[in-house]
This record gives structure tokens, sequence and C-alpha cells, in this order.
């Protein structure tokens, strides 16, 4: 067991398909070293048996609030007294509603309103239940409380439609369950976050854009919420689910990102600028759609402006941080883009190794130095980088003054 693992967990399961990845997180867990104690609701034994759990914990599996087994008849305080962290997988709908409201009227639901450690709840609904407004309103509440979200995301449902709403593979809440206990480096702080790529148009049908898929960017402001930041995420078109507790603004092209992030700089302390911006624009984009003939098309291109040098000299610019991708001569080009635009952090990779990827290698270069991070998950990058972020941040504090004072 890794000396940063929790080593006493309570899975919590409610009723969902999804039942079956939580045997499989139960297993990693105890594989692990976790001590892990499942409690089941009624409607999670219909999906999975409690024997099965037990066989995979070690333990026996708790379902009733008052099962003779619950310690001293009070489960609800003794089941939670000990463990590092609750983690809910699969959370329904129901349960989610049922905690924003705060009842208790099984074993699951009271330990969860009786606990002093932190809660995870990882959701696992069909799509337009995550998509109803009620359960997005739950979601908020529950994250405004301190409960921590953990997906979901999105793709293939058990109904044959596609869509967000799916839990979290194992692995996944495993790491989210990792991050829970990290400490809070950037609590109250605001950061703004750019993600994703531009679409430039030619016509009301082409444009031009680029390969970025976002997920460096959602990586990012998913680490930050982890660290306790309010994080606003400026995106341009992916096919990401957001993570729940940031602030979306969607936008398309360079000047929609430019406006956006002129329309909230003000307000951050740490702007992040990720996203795969163009380089340039349509100088007359075609009101109607241009139609193809045998001649060749010439278009007029035009620069747009550079969103991170117009952040960074700023009068009273935050915190700047840049991302380099780049194709060769990885360190100088980014470190030449560094000190030209006076950023106290870049991170550089290259584009041919990280766009569309899963995974990714980062150099961190600031002025102290380069700190290279081998290649990882993008969302273990992005924590690593968080972190990264939050030291240098903090050692400039004084100098760095809050431009707000933060619960």
């Amino acid at each position: 067991m890794s000396a940063n693992h929790p080593s006493k967990l309570l899975l919590g399961m409610t009723g969902g398909i999804a039942a079956y990845k939580a045997a499989e997180l139960c297993r990693l867990l105890v594989q692990d070293g976790c001590d892990v104690q499942v409690v089941m609701t009624e409607a999670a034994c219909r999906f999975l048996t409690p024997a099965t759990m037990q066989a995979l914990s070690g333990k026996r599996v708790l379902t009733d609030l008052w099962d003779p087994g619950v310690p001293n008849g009070m489960g609800h305080i003794e089941l939670s007294r000990d463990r590092d962290v609750i983690v809910v997988a699969p959370a329904s709908a129901d349960f989610l509603a049922k905690l924003a409201a705060g009842l208790a009227d099984d074993l699951l639901s009271t330990l969860c309103l009786a606990r002093e450690c932190p809660l995870i709840v990882a959701p696992a609904m069909h799509r337009q239940m995550w998509e109803n407004p009620s359960t997005r309103r739950n979601v908020q509440l529950l994250a405004a409380d301190g409960v921590r979200i953990a997906g979901p995301a999105s793709g293939d449902q058990a109904c044959g439609e596609v869509g967000p709403g799916r839990m979290l593979e194992a692995e996944e809440i495993q790491r989210e369950i990792l991050a829970a206990l990290r400490p809070p480096t950037l609590r109250g702080v605001r950061v703004l976050i750019t993600a994703g790529p531009t679409f430039e148009a030619i016509d009301p049908v082409r444009g031009i854009t680029n390969r970025s898929t976002g997920r460096m960017g959602y990586a990012v402001a998913q680490a930050a919420l982890e660290a306790g930041a309010q994080v606003t995420l400026v995106s341009g078109p992916t096919a990401l689910v957001p993570p729940a507790l940031a602030s979306l603004v969607p936008v398309v092209s360079a000047q929609e990102m430019l406006d956006a992030v002129q329309a909230n700089v003000a307000d951050c302390d740490i702007f992040i600028s990720v996203a795969a911006v163009a380089d340039y624009r349509i100088a007359k984009p075609a009101a109607h759609k241009v139609k193809k003939n045998d001649q060749g098309l010439t278009l007029e291109l035009l620069p747009t402006v550079d969103i991170l040098a117009s952040v960074a000299s700023r009068s009273e610019p935050p915190f700047c941080v840049g991302f380099a991708a780049e194709s060769r001569d990885l360190e100088q080009l980014a470190e030449d883009k560094r000190r030209r635009k006076k950023l106290p952090l870049m991170v550089a990779n290259l584009a041919q190794d990280a766009i569309g990827t899963e995974e990714s290698e980062l150099l961190l270069l600031d002025e102290a130095g380069r700190h290279p991070l081998p290649r990882a998950p993008k969302l273990t990058q992005a924590r690593l980088l968080i972190d990264h972020i939050a030291r240098l941040y903090q050692r400039g504090g004084q100098s760095m003054k809050l431009k707000a004072v933060r619960p």
C-alpha cells in the first residue's frame, strides 16, 4: 500500500447497473492494502449480492440500520468513526437527492449524514436523469456542502443510449479517493482556465480548427477544484463533460474566448491558458456556403489576439501560466516564449505526443529552471502541475495578494 493511500475506507453502494464497477473498485482497494467496509442499500442488493462484496472486502456487508451486526446499534455513527473517507459508488439520482435534502431513512444515508470524514459520490444514472435540472441543483448543493463529485463520464449506457451519466471506471474512482485526501493548497483562490480548440469560420459550414480535444484543460480544471480553488472554465468546442463544480463558459472562436477571458480575468488570481487558440482567423467569412468549383480557393488570414500575452501585460496581472505545444526544439522555444511573455511558469509538451492522447509528458519551466514530469495520465499530470503552481503562487503570496477573501 502506498503511504498516500487511505488505510480505512467505507464503500457505500446504491441501486444501479454500475454496481459491477463497485466490485472492481473494492478489489483494487483491498489489493492496495485498504481496509474496506461495504454498506449496501436495499436497491443495491438487487444488482449485486452482499455475498460477492463480502468475498471481495473480507468483511461482513451491512445493509440494515437495525442489523444486530451494526456496532452498538449505532451504525450511523460508529461505522464512519474510524474511516478516512466514505465513497458512494454508484450514487443514484435518488440517493443524491436524499443527501442534498439531509434525509436519512436507511443505514447508508444516516452514516453519510453523521460522518466526520470526507464524502465522495460517483454519480451513475441515465443521461436524462443526470441532465435534469433537479439533479443538477442537488449536485451543486452537495458540492457547496463540501461533498466531492467524482464524474460522471459520458459514453455508452445500459439502455443503449450514449451521453453523460456513466459512472467512472474503478481505477478513476480510486484516483479520486487519493485526490480527496490531498491538502487544499488553493483554497479560496479564483482560477480562470481556457481549454479546447477554437473554430474560425470560413462560411456557415466550414472553418479552421485544430486537433485539441480539451482533455488537458479539463483535467487542470478538475485538479484545481480538488485543491480547493474556485474555477471558471472557458472552453472551446469539445465532446467532454466539464467538472461538476466548474463555472463553464462555452465559446467557439478565438474572439469569443478573448471576450470571455476579459470578462472574467479581473476577478481571478491565477490564469492558466491551456486552450489551443487559433493563431489566425478568416478576414471575411462568407455569409453563405462557398460552392466548390474547379478553381482554387484563396483565403485571407489575419492574426488573432494573443490572449495569454494580453492578460500577462495587464497593469495588475494574475499569476499567469502558459502552455506551449511545439513539434521541435521544445525546451528552447517554450523558454523563449515564457521570457517573451514574462510568465512565471510555462508548461511545454510535444504536440505530436500529446494532442488527442490520454497521457502526456510535460516540462515545467520557471525562474528556478526545468522540472520534467514523466509520461502519465493527463489528470495525474494536471494534479502535479497544480501542486507546482500552488507552491509558486504561495511563495509569491506577499506580492500577489488575493483579490477577495474566501471562507
